[in-house]
């Protein structure tokens, strides 16, 4: 495979889609930073300015009462809006993991724990196939490996990922080959080997693992590679959108006053925050403010301190943390996520890994949601952020979950029997459980 520039991949005019490439209301990529349009194709980056490539729509045409209509008679998974994602019309059709449609719970008894009097959901992502949210993009980016003839499904990844890429490659037939940091949690290590594909550890972090994949797609040991979070990563970020959408949908379409959202790459939350612009110029909910908060564990919150800093750029970290799904140190969305936060009158935190612990046992002792260490980040943050006055707790505030606990079943690996009794009543009196 051609190293991955504009230039290796269009042949067409500049701002036209690829003609074999049906990938439905997508007519191009777009740069972020530029503007500059190019056709569909498995790109990242901008040849004029090396910015981030995104997908640019077509959205002419919708009805919002027909398209609200046509959304909600869809199936209960993310392919419901499958009219405003880059997919063919037939997609629920295909083999896919077809995840989405998690619960949004009212999260009452948690609400009262932190003061929240203004409603308080939780997003919980970890009901999805391979039990995160990286079932969302991993869908994503597997049609569009499909519309490019891509034969192998590949990631670098912090564990989640690797497991999604995983499962989606099985489902639809292909190779899967992936690569994450040797030092993984257990768990995360087994949820990826399990589907059958290869599983490869790198020595170092994921900085390091990320650097790799982006020398494999440049080499010829590459060709026919699809690299879901690299050379597809405008079509699988997308994927990260369908939270919005589902959001707002199961709040009777209507933003949230506030969000708070965990930051990896950072990817997430500032498609989040697309897929509810998206949703207002659509004119299918109301147009008014709301607020994006950004969570990060203390050992690893490159975009937090450069929020509390003032800066518009982010300093590299190295990771040292129990939330390693979030352990990127040189977050792509970084300087996005700022833009954002500073933007929707939102903020940026951090929490340190014993409030991660803290917040994990607190949100399943009041909500019976088990939440990965990603989860404990922001709930944690959002404790904080009430303390700090930084959220306002009489404001409908959405909270999300992005994966299941037992993936990270070390970071709270102390909670264990209450008591140890003799199969009979005086023994369970005499331990006070009576």
């Amino acid at each position: 495979m051609a190293v991955q520039t504009v230039e290796s991949t269009t042949g067409s005019a500049a701002g036209s889609a690829a003609p074999s490439v049906d990938l439905g209301p997508a007519a191009a990529l777009s740069c972020r930073e530029c503007g500059h349009r190019v056709p569909l194709g498995p790109v990242f980056a901008c040849q004029e300015c090396f910015g981030p490539l995104e997908i640019a729509y077509d959205f002419s045409g919708h009805d919002p009462e027909e398209l609200r209509r046509r959304i909600e008679a869809g199936p209960a998974n993310i392919w419901r809006y499958a009219p405003l994602l880059p997919v063919p019309a037939d997609v629920a059709t295909k083999p896919n993991i077809n995840p989405g449609w998690t619960k949004l719970v009212r999260a009452d008894n948690l609400a009262r724990e932190l003061g929240v009097t203004g409603g308080l959901y939780v997003k919980d992502d970890s009901g999805n196939p391979t039990h995160s949210f990286k079932d969302r993009v991993v869908a994503q980016a597997l049609e569009a490996a499909r519309a490019f003839g891509f034969t192998t499904l590949s990631c670098s990844s912090t564990g989640n990922l690797a497991g999604a890429v995983g499962a989606a490659a099985a489902r639809a037939g292909l190779r899967s080959c992936v690569f994450i940091p040797h030092d993984l949690e257990q768990g995360k290590v087994v949820m990826a080997a399990v589907y059958g594909g290869e599983l490869v550890g790198i020595e170092g972090n994921y900085d390091d693992v990320n650097r790799f994949c982006s020398e494999l797609i440049g080499d010829p040991a590459g060709e026919g590679w699809g690299f879901v979070n690299v050379n597809l990563r405008p079509y699988y970020a997308e994927g990260s959108k369908t939270l919005a959408y589902e959001i707002c949908e199961q709040l009777g379409w209507r933003l949230p006053d506030q969000i708070v959202v965990p930051i990896a790459s950072g990817s997430q939350l500032t498609k989040i925050d697309k897929g509810l612009r998206e949703l207002i110029e659509l004119g299918l909910v109301e147009d008014r403010p709301y607020k994006i908060f950004g969570a990060q564990a203390e050992g690893c919150s490159p975009v937090s301190a450069a929020y509390k800093a003032g800066h518009d750029v982010v300093r590299p970290q190295k990771p040292k943390t129990i939330a390693k799904s979030l352990a990127i140190g040189n977050p792509a969305d970084g300087p996005y996520v700022l833009d954002i936060a500073r933007r929707t009158g939102g903020a940026v935190e951090d929490v340190t890994d014993e409030q991660v612990v803290e917040a994990i046992r607190l949100l399943a002792r009041t909500e019976g949601i088990f939440a990965e260490t990603a989860g404990g980040v922001t709930v944690g943050v959002t404790k904080k952020l009430i303390e700090n006055g930084d959220l306002d707790p009489a404001l409908t505030t959405v909270v999300l979950n992005t994966g299941d606990g037992l993936k990270t079943l070390d970071a709270v690996a102390d909670t264990g029997l209450t008591a140890t009794i003799r199969p009979n009543l005086d023994s369970f009196r005499e331990a006070g459980l009576a």
